[in-house]
Order: C-alpha cells, then sequence, then structure tokens
C-alpha cells in the first residue's frame, strides 16, 4: 500500500470511528452487478430452481425494488449502463444507444469509440469520452483523492467502458475476434495481474471443450412457466460454441458470466480491493437474455436455464467477495438493463388477424423530400435516415433562408399523415417541453448531438424497415418489470412493488458512500438504510 493511500485510510478510519455507532458505516466495496436482461417475472418464476447463496438469498436478505424501470424510451445496454452510473438519462449523458450517427460524416459511431486510444489485446480503439457527465466511480475518485480501487469487468466492451466511467483504473472485455481479456490505454497499462490470468486461462484453449447443457436437466421437462408446445418445452439442449462467432455465442449464454467470475476473483485475490477502509468499487456485467437472442417462446429451456445459471453464478460472486472483503463488509448493487429482446419480433400478426404493417423509412424519407421540394424549391433536405430518425440538411436550409421552425413543422404534418405513423416528434417539441403524457420518456431518450431533427413512432405491432436493410418493433412498450437489489451492511431487507426510475441508483449508492451524486443526477436518493 502506497503512503498516501495509508493515509486517506487512516483519516477515514479516524473519521468513522467519531460517527455515532447507529450510523451504518461506509462499505469497504460497492460490487455494482447490471445483469443485461434481467426481468423480474423470470426471476420470480424460476425461484424453485435456485441454491441459497445467490437469488434466493437477495429475494429474503436484499431490499428488493421489483419494479424498477429505466427513465426514457427503448433502452439498450450501453444507454442502461450510462444512465445507471450517471444517475442520469441519455439528453444529458450523450449515450443514446450502441450506435448513432455522426452529423458530420454520416456514419455510424460505436458509443464508446475513440481512435486517440489504442486497444490492448484489441484493434478497437476505446474510451469513455462521449459519457458527458461525471459517474459514480469518478465521484468516488474525487471524494478519496484518487485513491480508491476501481475496476469494471464485463463480457461487452460498451458496458465495461460507460460502468468503469472517466478515471477507473481498468475496464475489461471479451474480445469477439479472440476471446481474450481486452482493455484500452486510456486507463494506462495492462495491469500484471490480467496478464497472469490470460496466461493461465486463456479461453482460446478452453473454449473447445466447453458447451451449454441444462444445469438441472430434469427439471426441463418437470417444470413449466412458458406456454410453449410440449415438445420444445421438455426437449433437452446442447450448444457447443466453433466457427467464427464462436465467443459472440459464448457472449449469449449464461457461461459467459462464469468468465466474468473467473477474471473478479482474479481481481478480488491480485490488487487489494476493498481492503482496506477507504471505499473501492467494482462494476461487474452479466447476461440473462436468452441463447443467441431468441425468444424465450423460440427456446424456452434455455431461457430458464439462463435463470438456473445465473444464481449460480451469483453465489460464487457473494461468497468470493466474502471471501475476500469480509461478510457484511461490502454493498451489493443489482440492476437490470431494463429491456429484453422482443417477444414481438417472434410473432406473426397477420396469421393472428391483429392490426400491423411495416413503415419503410427509406420511402417516407423519399416522399418527404419531394414534398419539401415541391414547397421550397428542389434540393437534398432529407439528409439521412436511421432507425426511426430523420436527419435534415441544415446547410441546405440555412443556404435557403428557411426558418427551420417552419421546415419542421411542415415534416410533422406530412409524416402524421402516412399510414402506420401514430406519433411525430421533432427537436423543436422536445425542447420546448410541452410535457403532454409521455413526453418526458421520448425527451429523455433524445440528444441533440447524436439523435436526428426528427422522430417518427408507429403504431402498436408495426414494424420500421430501415436504412440499414433490418426491422425493428418500434410500436408500442409492452410494460416489463424489472428488479433492483441493494443487499450489504445497514440495508433494510423489504420487498417493495412501489415503481421506481433506475436513475435513483446512483444517488442512492452515493449516500451510502457518503460521497456526492454525479454531477447530471437530480433524483433523490433511496431511504434504504436502517
Amino acid at each position: 500500500m502506497n503512503k498516501s493511500r495509508f493515509l486517506t485510510s487512516f483519516l477515514c478510519l479516524m473519521a468513522l470511528m467519531s460517527v455515532d455507532a447507529q450510523t451504518p458505516a461506509v462499505p469497504r466495496l460497492v460490487v455494482n452487478i447490471l445483469v443485461d436482461q434481467l426481468r423480474t417475472d423470470y426471476l420470480e418464476a424460476f425461484a424453485p430452481l435456485y441454491g441459497e447463496g445467490g437469488l434466493k438469498r437477495l429475494l429474503s436478505e436484499a431490499r428488493y425494488y421489483t419494479d424498477a424501470a429505466p427513465a426514457f424510451r427503448k433502452p439498450d445496454r450501453a444507454s442502461a449502463a450510462a444512465s445507471l452510473v450517471t444517475g442520469t438519462v441519455p439528453y444529458d449523458n450523450g449515450i443514446t444507444g450502441l450506435t448513432w450517427l455522426s452529423r458530420k460524416t454520416l456514419q455510424p459511431v460505436f458509443c464508446v469509440n475513440d481512435s486517440r486510444f489504442a486497444g490492448i489485446q484489441t484493434q478497437d480503439r476505446t474510451s469513455p469520452a462521449n459519457l458527458l457527465t461525471s459517474s459514480l466511480s469518478d465521484e468516488l475518485e474525487i471524494a478519496t483523492g484518487g485513491n480508491s480501487i476501481i475496476y469494471s469487468i464485463c463480457p461487452e466492451r460498451d458496458m465495461a467502458v460507460l460502468m468503469a466511467g472517466h478515471n477507473a483504473d481498468g475496464a475489461f472485455w471479451l474480445n469477439d475476434q479472440t476471446g481474450a481479456w481486452s482493455s484500452t490505454s486510456y486507463y494506462g497499462d495492462y495491469p500484471h495481474w490480467v496478464s497472469v490470468y490470460e496466461r493461465a486461462n486463456t479461453l482460446a484453449t478452453r473454449i473447445k471443450k466447453m458447451q451449454w447443457t441444462p444445469l438441472y436437466q430434469g427439471a426441463v421437462s418437470s417444470f413449466h412457466y412458458f406456454h410453449s408446445a410440449s415438445e420444445e418445452q421438455t426437449k433437452l439442449f446442447k450448444h457447443k460454441f466453433e466457427g467464427d462467432r464462436r465467443y459472440r455465442e459464448l457472449k449469449t449464454s449464461p457461461l459467459v458470466n462464469e468468465e466474468v467470475n473467473h477474471l473478479v476473483e482474479q481481481c478480488l485475490a491480485s490488487t487489494g480491493i476493498g481492503r482496506d477502509y477507504v471505499p473501492d468499487m467494482l462494476n461487474i456485467g452479466y447476461y440473462a437474455g436468452n441463447y443467441n437472442h431468441a425468444s424465450a417462446s423460440q427456446s424456452p429451456a434455455e431461457m430458464q436455464d439462463a435463470y438456473a445459471r445465473l444464481d449460480r453464478s451469483l453465489a460464487k460472486l457473494i461468497a468470493s467477495v466474502e471471501k475476500y472483503v469480509g461478510a457484511g463488509k461490502a454493498l451489493f448493487v443489482l440492476s437490470s438493463t431494463g429491456y429484453a429482446d422482443s417477444e414481438v419480433a417472434a410473432i406473426d400478426y397477420t396469421a393472428h388477424k391483429i392490426p400491423t404493417g411495416t413503415f419503410d423509412m427509406n420511402k417516407a424519407s423519399m416522399l418527404l423530400n419531394m414534398y419539401l421540394g415541391a414547397i421550397y424549391g428542389q434540393e437534398q433536405y432529407v439528409e439521412a435516415t436511421r432507425d426511426a430518425q430523420i436527419f435534415l440538411n441544415h446547410r441546405i436550409i440555412e443556404q435557403k433562408n428557411l426558418r427551420f421552425a417552419d421546415v419542421l413543422a411542415r415534416c410533422e404534418e406530412f409524416l402524421v399523415q402516412m399510414s402506420g405513423v401514430r406519433e411525430v416528434y421533432t427537436t423543436l417539441r422536445l425542447k420546448a417541453g410541452n410535457w403532454e403524457k409521455g413526453l418526458d420518456r421520448v425527451r429523455n431518450s433524445w440528444n441533440a448531438v447524436t439523435c436526428g431533427d426528427i422522430i417518427v413512432d408507429v403504431h402498436p405491432g408495426w414494424k420500421i424497415a430501415t436504412q440499414q436493410s433490418t426491422e425493428i418493433i418500434n410500436g408500442g412498450e409492452p410494460y416489463c418489470s424489472y428488479p433492483l437489489f441493494f443487499f450489504g451492511p445497514g440495508i433494510s431487507p423489504e420487498r417493495l412493488t412501489t415503481p421506481v426510475v433506475t436513475t435513483v441508483i446512483a444517488p442512492t449508492v452515493a449516500q451510502c458512500l457518503r460521497i456526492r451524486a454525479p454531477n447530471g443526477s437530480t433524483d433523490a436518493p433511496l431511504i434504504i438504510e436502517h
């Protein structure tokens, strides 16, 4: 331990000793776990498959919110991770999704790409520069004078870097091509402890013998939750990881959580994290979606087994933390990304006589451009489209001395008349703050730098055919509940069904650490301590 960290630890100890005994102790380690696509209904439905040390322990001993949802529309893995650690929404933190369109190049931008910082064990050049606000780990570093140990270990690059924030000691993710634990020079050199692990436990060698079969084979035929055909429900599965996509496929199975645990164990054993009175933070990413992003109706046995294995992984994680840090010395926070791979995508609405259709963004943008040309003179007014967004050519509009507000109004009037369109949102409408029901969540998901000038919203059941030759479900957001757990010293165990937004997590953890909340956070913390 260096001199400055020893001094900080001593001062923290003196401060803690002077605090009234009724005040809960500051945790030595915050274990911040984000589980991709974890759902409350599945979590509770599969409880008979759990052991004693994982999810069942959290369900009985943690403060458990059954209905924790993002404060913005259509979250994905990246926007959820950014919102979790910043305590704010994409409108402020800048992370509107995994990718967005660059207005300068009209090319897709991956949320953590940064050409200035070389990858380590990867060709991807990466940093958290696009995260526009401070994160929990940033505020912890500030509060402790840079003496906290902070690492982030996740299957995916975006989640690892965004959860790490701007000042962590390292962020690590699994390389899609090689299976190596990768990082970025932004956080400094590749740590020796990770190198030691990689030499002894390279996934490239082990994956050849790995296969995924049901953890409890009897449960596949005896335990029923999904309304699937009996033949499919009772079918035993076996998945091997082979070919060019083997690492990507592994990352859509619950076996990836064990890979995360292996590196976490090495981190706990090698770094001294959580061993003194300076609070540290360990950000962890898990996966609870279905294999290869199939719907639960397509692969029900895999979905069921994913939760049984997640329970086992969590039990091992909790045991490891308590072994190295001490029982009752760590605060565990477990939350979900707040979305699920769409069940709707697998449904043929036409066969069920349910209203449906496809809204073609390419055709709509061409028709819109012709309409604007008929009014203002022929030009390329529509510069690009991406997903459900339309980007207008600001340069042309300025050159023709047109009022941008008038052009947007014309666009809205034209698009809202098209078949399948439920609503059209323009930048001016979102900025104006006319808060009719639901508009706040649309605004929260939008950012002036990364999003288009117009967002098209279609009716439930409709699809949008995009310029990228894919189809996304854009109509409606069927309700689904997602869990939030706080487990650790001084936390009051209770099951609460009152809905909460996930932007409260960061200020709540900050309060437990006795530090300032991230600078973009405005929500009051939850009361979770005795």
